[in-house]
């Protein structure tokens, strides 16, 4: 008997929608970095960045649907939905910024160029890649009530959200920046405290440990969210404040000025307080006002 399990392929992996939004999402990352990578032409940090995206998501996406096509996903020691779950989330959220960041560096004035061509295909088979992901986090999503799979939730996916943010914090950050003011280094504390708040509630939840903490979970997330939300909220305040106190930005500020940085380090850091402050709504909704 147990020959003939391992002998069944589950082809409902591959034929039910949650199937073909992943065998679009492994076909157009792959036809994205194979049309970049015959430019020879994807060097520096978002070059690479772009590449390592579309390349990391085909082989994850390529592996869960062997994984569910052989049924040996329960073999592993972690909770498949929840791990789905999260990567779907985080494949839109790595090929969503590629498909804006890609053409943004490697694209300028007329496109009359072979390579200019075969780079305009693959920024557009990178935004109907984020489509096909995008996709896929709709149709896994839990329905209203139903939190066996917490990181099908909207509070699970949006600590997905939270914590690839805060990830894009870092890569903005600049050492000889934040040292230089008190008030920039508590902020870099604020985010760095809660993605690694953020991010062991995601790992705990995928290797199925949050049942051995020894407290009700569901109101320690409500207050951790509290706590995060007021401690970005003092970041809100004091980065922009700190960092264009009395600095205008300069007439030649290109990709990697200090101040077009601390722009965008602002502006993720609203992302992400926003982003604290649906969890927190959604995470009360589903601890207090539970329906019967």
């Amino acid at each position: 008997q147990s020959g003939r399990a391992m002998g069944t392929l589950n082809l409902r992996a591959l034929t039910s929608w949650v199937g073909i939004a992943r065998l679009l999402a492994v076909l157009l990352s792959c036809l994205s970095f194979s049309l970049v990578a015959s430019t020879g032409h994807f060097e520096a940090p978002y070059g690479t960045w772009c590449m390592f995206t579309w390349c990391f998501c085909f082989a994850v996406t390529l592996l869960v649907l062997l994984l569910e096509l052989l049924e040996l996903y329960p073999l592993l020691p972690l909770s498949w939905d929840d791990f789905t779950s999260a990567f779907s989330m985080l494949a839109a959220l790595m090929v969503f910024t590629s498909s804006v960041v890609f053409p943004a560096t490697f694209i300028s004035g007329p496109c009359s160029s072979s390579r200019c061509a075969r780079q305009a295909v693959a920024t557009t088979s990178s935004c109907l890649c984020f489509l096909a992901y995008a996709l896929e986090v709709s149709l896994t999503r839990a329905k209203p009530g139903d939190i066996s799979s917490f990181l099908s939730t909207v509070p699970g996916l949006l600590k997905v959200f939270e914590a690839y943010v805060a990830c894009l914090i870092f890569s903005l950050l600049d050492m000889g920046e934040y040292k230089r003011e008190s008030g920039l280094m508590w902020c870099v504390a604020v985010y760095s405290l809660c993605f690694i708040f953020t991010l062991l509630i995601i790992i705990f939840t995928i290797g199925r440990c949050l049942t051995y903490i020894p407290c009700s979970l569901e109101k320690v997330l409500v207050g951790y969210n509290v706590l995060a939300l007021l401690m970005y909220l003092t970041a809100m305040v004091l980065w922009p404040l700190y960092s264009f106190r009395g600095r205008s930005r300069p007439d030649s500020c290109g990709t990697n000025c200090p101040w077009n940085k601390n722009l965008g380090v602002t502006f993720l850091t609203i992302f992400n307080l926003i982003a604290y402050l649906v969890d927190l709504v959604y995470s009360t909704r589903m601890v207090f006002f539970r329906a019967p």
